[in-house]
């Protein structure tokens, strides 16, 4: 366990080491090359800012409007009927979009229903096996600008829709009662 550690701990900079002492060999300006380099990073921070206020603006509205908790109550009867908790259905919904609101609603399942409860292993399984696509694609297609995103976002979709049923059969499979 400590050789574990130990590579862990000295990984990074080791690997930092190697790239100047490389870049340094090959005659690169590595200060240059790195000073560069923020600043291209600081210009894609402010050229994604928009993207992000939005989506961040439009979860905010959907969960203080109270929408997501009638939503959740017209298909609660539907989903006891097959033995999916309704409590998992606003993580399953925006874990797509935002993974911070997804950890907060993670979080808030786990501490009212326990982490060895079988909807905080649902959501723990959830919250691991699912991906925040819609912030994916707006972070990254904006990065580069690409307009033209719709199959990527189906692709997405569906992967996290695979992911959703997928961690519902397991754990129910599992850990169910």
């Amino acid at each position: 366990m400590e050789i574990v550690s130990a590579i862990s701990l000295w990984f990074i900079p080791v690997l930092i080491a190697f790239i100047l002492i490389y870049g340094t060999y090959k005659k690169v300006p590595t200060y240059e090359s790195f000073v560069e380099g923020g600043k291209e990073g600081i210009k894609m921070a402010v050229s994604i800012m928009p993207f992000l206020v939005g989506m961040m603006v439009a979860i905010a509205v959907f969960r203080a409007s109270g929408a997501l908790d009638v939503m959740v109550s017209w298909i609660r009867p539907g989903l006891e009927m097959v033995g999916i908790p309704a409590e998992i259905v606003p993580l399953a919904l925006i874990r797509p979009i935002s993974g911070t609101a997804a950890l907060g609603i993670t979080s808030d399942l786990i501490s009212v229903h326990g982490p060895d409860s079988f909807i905080g292993t649902l959501a723990a399984t959830l919250q691991g096996s699912t991906d925040t696509t819609f912030y994916v694609l707006t972070v990254y297609f904006g990065a580069v600008g690409i307009k033209k995103m719709g199959d990527a976002l189906k692709v997405g979709l569906l992967a996290d829709a695979v992911a959703i049923i997928t961690a519902i059969i397991v754990v129910t499979f599992m850990f169910a009662k």
